[in-house]
């Protein structure tokens, strides 16, 4: 099953604000792979299929405090273990320090930061039909991965950036109050909670996916939301698979916090101040 489809609910875009928007550019075109959509002064869009925007950055000159709710990282996925092994032989080439790489039974996931921090995963799953269930439940673990046996499924060519059907897998968010935020996301968003570690971590997804969207309390435990316009996550886009579905959601949010509508899109903001942009798939 395809868990980013019009057949379900899904993460679908990012937009983060950055110090230094030339600086970021170079990171995310030469760096990750992406390919330049758009570009103005103060803000440029990149996408994976040359058509549709995944990412967005926009000049700030003002930097995030911590601690402080907000972007803990935003998580690519990637559509095979070959893809992520090429990513990795890529990342190793151009000497940029790596935070992590971890296998995690569902999936297999490599991490880094961005130039201003904002935290990154790229990761490949493995087919749901391994993944381990306990009752509602889905074992995730946290172990190192196995890198020498997954570059032997890289490709000997030059990389050619990230694959134009890599999508938005998951957004996982710092919150102040985790009873708070996954009442919020559980009965506001309508999310399932499929996973909770201890009273630090909560995963939450539709349709059954491992997550599409963590929360924790790491190091952020009643912390207030980052300044309005500092780096780091100034929204992240749920996709809606009809207006129905969505007007459905936008009244059980508005129980939680205010709606506002923009254009062809609502927006709320999460009890930790993480804004949401509630789309329909175009």
């Amino acid at each position: 099953m395809n868990y980013h489809s019009d057949s379900v609910p899904h993460t679908s875009e990012i937009h983060l604000f950055v110090s230094d928007l030339s600086r970021s550019i170079h990171f995310y075109e030469k760096i990750i792979g992406f390919e330049v959509l758009y570009k103005a002064s103060d803000r440029a869009e990149f996408t994976t299929n040359g058509k549709t925007p995944l990412l967005t950055i926009e000049q700030t000159n003002l930097k995030r405090d911590f601690p402080s709710t907000g972007l803990y990282h935003f998580a690519l996925l990637v559509p095979g273990r070959k893809h992520l092994a090429n990513v990795l032989k890529h990342l190793l080439s151009t000497g940029y320090p790596l935070q992590g790489a971890s296998d995690h039974a569902v999936s297999e996931a490599i991490y880094l930061g961005d130039p201003d921090g904002n935290g990154i995963e790229i990761y490949a799953d493995r087919p749901s039909k391994q993944w381990n269930w306990e009752k509602d439940q889905v074992v995730m673990t946290t172990n190192a991965l196995n890198a020498e046996e997954l570059m032997e499924e890289a490709s000997s060519g030059v990389f050619e950036g990230l694959p134009e059907n890599t999508v938005l897998g998951h957004i996982h968010l710092q919150v102040s109050d985790l009873i708070e935020a996954k009442d919020f996301y559980q009965n506001g968003l309508g999310l399932q909670i499929v996973s909770q570690l201890g009273h630090h971590a909560v995963f939450a997804s539709y349709g059954g996916y491992h997550h599409h969207i963590g929360l924790n309390t790491w190091q952020s435990v009643g912390a207030r939301p980052a300044k309005e316009g500092s780096t780091g996550l100034k929204w992240f886009s749920l996709v809606f698979t009809s207006e129905l579905e969505r007007s459905k959601c936008v009244e059980q949010v508005k129980k939680f916090s205010n709606v506002w509508q923009k254009d062809e899109d609502y927006y709320t903001n999460d009890p930790s101040g993480n804004r949401i942009r509630l789309s329909l798939k175009k």
